[in-house]
């Protein structure tokens, strides 16, 4: 081989080598480029799964994890977060008739020895109801709430017919406070009566039940409302009391009380009279407190203009073969404050017969007197609302008269704190709720009543409390104001029972720029030694306004303060010597 072809042969081999070296160079870059494209393919796969994920429904699996960690029935809480109502793991005792697999009993012993064992472990159990249980062919819950410790007891009995489900019950940490507001939970676990009623589909959605649903009531607040109420009742040996607190600008229900009440716990012993709900279901008539509305509604129509013109107050009114009188006799004639004071029947009927039918009855309707009460829970009462029989449905004339001071008409007590709230802040109604109302979206509400006109009744009910019927409601440093209300209960000779009274006290505090109404109610209260044997609400449902609101005052913000009140000082010369109720 000569050198030529030498160096061709070299020349060969290194294009050939080149050309390998470049082949494998984009065989290497397609590899990379593939993995590349393949990396990217994946990654948008991935962001595209992490978009549906988040617009969509969480995965069954996913979700049947979380339903699992959730409660199975949503929180209820008060406004400041206090648990009200809440899921409570528990054993339940149940009673299985074929636990051995035999037909008939599984019971060692007998059933009587069983239920007398079971006694010793439940006092309030029903020993017949649980021979009669257990004599049965029949499964049967025989207690569906046990404590650990019980349920060891009975499982040292050595009955294999007893067993232990574990269940979720509901539980309300406060017992029976704030029940009628609450409702319960029966053994099938649904809502009834209350909140728990109202609030079913939103308590069971497993969207819903890891949010706590916020109620308007403060516990604190009605814990002590019901304790004021009850000794009340003890008091006075009264049937029943309700009261009810109402923020005066949002309508909120601070506390709601029915007493007697009943223990929400245990449901199988809730389907009593004692759900029934006096606040919102039951209607009165609230006598004298409906005094006020009226002066209210002629100030605001222009009738009475001046506060220093005097009616004539010595001698019953008659009307239509109807006699219209007073308690007892407080002069020959009395002025708008004085009559409001001494809560003369004679001087309102006169000034509602000035304002006439069809100015009072707009009045009330705007009220919402003719109408159920607003509120959330479906126990409402409907109020015996009077008929009309003049021109376009006016009241007869008598009919106005007596409406003018709370008779002849049946409302609920939340009717009339939602009526004292409008005439006091400023104559703005707005429903009253159980939700706790965001600041910033309080409902508008409709005007009743000129902001001049409340200015005017915020005067006349501190003064009445100063100088009048409402005394012993005057907590010193809160400047109360307020109306009594003693008002015969329908029923016996002449229409009406005079030995059984329904007595009421409504008020607002503090006047010189309300916050909360109060309303507080005994239902047919006796004259006893802590009464001096009086038996209207001069003497019972004002005190008891008198000791709650020093208790609930700084709960709420507000503390008591004698270096302030509203000034009444252009009424005082209006006003004489006397008493009345």
């Amino acid at each position: 081989m000569n050198a030529l072809t030498a160096s061709a042969a070299i020349a060969s081999g290194r294009v050939r080598l080149a050309n390998v070296r470049q082949r494998s160079l984009v065989e290497a870059k397609l590899r990379v480029l593939v993995v590349a494209l393949l990396f990217l393919l994946a990654g948008v796969g991935a962001l595209t799964r992490i978009v549906q994920l988040g617009l969509s429904e969480e995965p069954p699996e996913r979700r049947s994890l979380t339903e699992a960690l959730l409660p199975p029935r949503g929180e209820i809480t008060d406004r400041n977060g206090f648990p009200l109502a809440r899921a409570f793991p528990v054993y339940a005792l149940w009673y299985n008739p074929k636990a051995l697999g035999a037909a008939g009993s599984s019971l060692v012993k007998s059933p009587e020895e069983v239920a007398r064992a079971l006694l010793q472990i439940f006092p309030d159990a029903d020993y017949d109801d649980l021979v009669k249980r257990m004599k049965s062919d029949k499964p049967s819950y025989l207690r569906r709430r046990v404590m650990p410790e019980e349920a060891n007891r009975i499982f040292a009995l050595g009955e294999p017919a007893l067993e232990f489900p574990r269940e979720n019950q509901r539980y309300y940490p406060q017992g029976s406070l704030g029940a009628h507001v609450l409702g319960y939970v029966d053994s099938e676990g649904n809502g009834h009566v209350g909140m728990e009623q109202v609030l079913e589909k939103q308590l069971l959605d497993p969207a819903q039940r890891g949010r706590p649903v916020a109620l308007s009531i403060d516990m604190r607040v009605q814990g002590a409302l019901e304790d004021e109420l009850g000794r009340g009742m003890l008091e006075t040996e009264a049937k029943g009391a309700a009261g009810v607190i109402l923020d005066v600008d949002t309508g909120e229900v601070v506390a709601l009380a029915s007493l007697p009440s009943f223990n929400p716990n245990r449901s199988d012993m809730a389907y009593n009279d004692l759900v029934f709900n006096k606040v919102t279901n039951q209607v009165y008539e609230l006598g004298s407190t409906f005094k006020p509305l009226s002066v209210a509604a002629a100030i605001d129509a222009g009738v009475v203009t001046d506060l220093s013109v005097r009616y004539p107050s010595d001698r019953p009114l008659e009307i239509g073969g109807f006699l219209i009188r007073d308690s007892h006799s407080f002069g020959a004639s009395l002025n708008v404050p004085e009559a409001l004071i001494h809560s003369s029947n004679i001087v309102t009927a006169q000034i509602a017969d000035k304002l006439g039918s069809a100015r009072l009855k707009s009045t009330m309707a705007a009220l919402g007197m003719n109408e159920r009460p607003y509120i959330e829970l479906p126990a409402r009462g409907f109020p015996l609302w009077p008929r009309g029989n003049g021109k376009g449905g006016e009241w007869a004339r008598i009919t106005t008269m007596t409406v003018s001071y709370g008779h002849g008409i049946a409302v609920t007590p939340l009717h009339l704190a939602a009526a004292y709230a409008t005439m006091v802040n400023g104559g703005v109604w707005r429903p009253a709720t159980l939700y706790k109302v965001d600041p910033a979206k309080v409902p508008e509400g409709r005007r009743v009543f000129k902001a001049s006109t409340s200015a005017r009744m915020r005067q006349l009910l501190r003064m009445i409390v100063v100088d009048g019927t409402g005394k012993s409601a005057n907590a010193p440093g809160f400047r109360v104001g307020g109306k009594t209300g003693s008002a015969e209960k329908p029923g016996g000779k002449g229409g009406y029972n005079r030995t059984s009274l329904v007595a009421t006290f409504a008020a607002a505090f503090p006047m010189d720029k309300p916050r909360y109404v109060v309303i507080t109610m005994l239902d047919e209260p006796k004259g006893t030694a802590a009464t001096s044997f009086q038996r209207t609400a001069a003497w019972n449902a004002g005190p008891i306004v008198g000791r709650v609101i020093p208790r609930i005052g700084p709960l709420l913000g507000i503390v008591p303060d004698d270096s302030r009140d509203i000034d009444i000082s252009d009424l005082s010369p209006l006003v004489g010597n006397g008493n009345g109720e």
